[in-house]
């Protein structure tokens, strides 16, 4: 049996990668909100600048039927004068989006992004890890995400049919967050481990001292070609080869929170569930050793 089947199941029986297969026929069960949370990272031609878009234009020219789009950009991320990208909302704030959404205290949610194939899932496993720092279990991540879902055939949807709002309770889980003081307490600690999630060369040029690389992105990322998460032994072994699979903590990071989130869904496949990711940009430091101080 391929390992993709032996899936760690959440409390509330979500896998963590959900399988198109099983999604389909139960789209119209009421306690099952699909989310759709496509961000794009779009360059500006004249600038080289980078600008994040919400995919919510396309979600309504076509999505899985009876889902929502939840907007990172707008919706799940602190707006009001933030101190990085994608700084995470208060346990109000989110708790106020997602009810809007339709998700519940009892909600099981899926969660799925529309992103090019060596992106896949970055942004739907950002929001599966919101959902895990403020207390909901009962979420998984539909592996291969828009791509996969229209690759098979899967019915598609133009209808934007407003889900009925709700009251979602947070139970923030701060121990799932990293910040600066935790991430400097750990640079030194053999019992912790620190997963730098960019590409390999971006590791070797900049990293944190005493990190080791287990890229989320690019030819050698922990999703394979097809754009679902490679088998959990594949996994295993590539966390394991770096000590976080035996390190009392892991906290995982990249540029800017998006990759990391990836990382720490492998993770919870490896079986790491209680992987923290730093919650700012990557931290100024260069070579093996870099400058200790940072946001």
């Amino acid at each position: 049996m391929d390992d993709r089947d032996d899936d760690r199941d959440t409390d509330g029986d979500v896998p963590t990668l959900v399988e198109p297969a099983w999604l389909e026929p139960r789209l119209a069960e009421p306690d099952l909100q699909v989310l759709d949370c496509t961000v794009y990272l779009r360059t500006d031609v004249e600038t080289g600048e980078y600008r994040t878009e919400s995919g919510r234009d396309d979600w309504a020219d076509g999505h899985i039927p009876g889902s929502a789009f939840a907007d990172l950009v707008e919706d799940l991320s602190e707006t009001d004068d933030p101190d990085y990208p994608f700084q995470l909302p208060t346990p109000a704030a989110f708790a106020a989006a997602v009810g809007e959404l339709g998700v519940g205290d009892d909600t099981r949610v899926v969660v799925y992004d529309a992103v090019d194939r060596r992106n896949n899932n970055e942004w739907a496993a950002r929001l599966w890890w919101m959902f895990r720092v403020f207390g909901n279990d009962r979420v998984g991540v539909l592996d291969g995400g828009w791509p996969r879902w229209t690759a098979e055939d899967r019915p598609v949807s133009t209808t934007a049919s407003p889900p009925e709002s709700t009251t979602f309770t947070p139970d923030e889980r701060p121990e799932l967050v990293a910040d600066a003081a935790d991430v400097e307490a750990r640079m030194d600690d053999a019992d912790a481990c620190l997963v730098d999630a960019l590409r390999p060369a971006d590791h070797a040029a900049e990293r944190i001292p005493g990190s080791a690389n287990v890229p989320a992105v690019g030819d050698e990322a922990v999703i394979d070609d097809d754009g679902t998460y490679r088998p959990v032994d594949d996994l295993r072994a590539r966390f394991d080869a770096v000590g976080a699979l035996d390190a009392d903590s892991v906290v995982t990071y990249c540029g800017g929170g998006i990759a990391a989130s990836s990382a720490a869904l492998a993770l919870y496949r490896a079986g790491v569930t209680d992987a923290a990711v730093y919650r700012r940009n990557r931290p100024s430091a260069t070579g093996s050793h870099g400058n200790r101080r940072f946001p």
